[in-house]
């Protein structure tokens, strides 16, 4: 079954091993130095420099826009999918499991943004999605507020210290 590794920046090595990850995608802020792991190659990391927030014109902090989104899913599209692709963020609690839901839903769009929404929230009782990520992908994805309403219905995720990798399904077991 093909996964997502959704992880904290301070676990992604051990989840990139672990896991023989082998694509990466970095939602951190612009600012934010880190080092890529060594099993992961330059050209299969995309690092997409944005705070967690949920508004424009925070301050000097950059939030989530289109061309994020849009990036995702074309990194996502051309994810090989032989290993899993690891997604991490700050926390591994806001931007990148919103992230993972938006690549899952554009990998597999026949699936149900509720049953795919739920499997979040069984795989991670800590993840809860940047509604503003949430937004703009529904809207690329065409799926019409339904993931908007999909990610509101399993709420805020319980409080997070941060360390706390998951594994997010593209699929859901029962769909292949």
């Amino acid at each position: 079954m093909t996964f997502i590794v959704v992880s904290p920046l301070s676990r992604i090595a051990e989840m990139a091993v672990r896991h023989k990850a082998r694509d990466m995608i970095s939602l951190i802020a612009k600012e934010q130095a880190f080092h890529r792991p060594g099993v992961i190659a330059a050209e299969r990391h995309l690092t997409l420099g944005m705070n967690d927030i949920v508004f424009k014109g925070t301050g000097d902090l950059v939030a989530p826009d289109e061309t994020h989104v849009r990036g995702i899913i074309d990194f996502a599209a051309s994810w090989r999918q032989e290993t899993p692709l690891l997604i991490h963020c700050w926390m591994g609690v806001s931007r990148s499991p919103a992230a993972a839901l938006i690549a899952a839903l554009s990998l597999a769009p026949d699936q149900s943004e509720e049953t795919l929404a739920r499997r979040l929230r069984a795989a991670s009782p800590f993840a809860t999605p940047n509604a503003r990520l949430i937004e703009i992908g529904d809207a690329l994805l065409d799926r019409s507020g339904r993931l908007v309403t999909a990610v509101r219905a399993i709420g805020r995720g319980v409080d997070a210290d941060g360390n706390a990798p998951f594994v997010l399904a593209i699929r859901d077991a029962a769909c292949g």
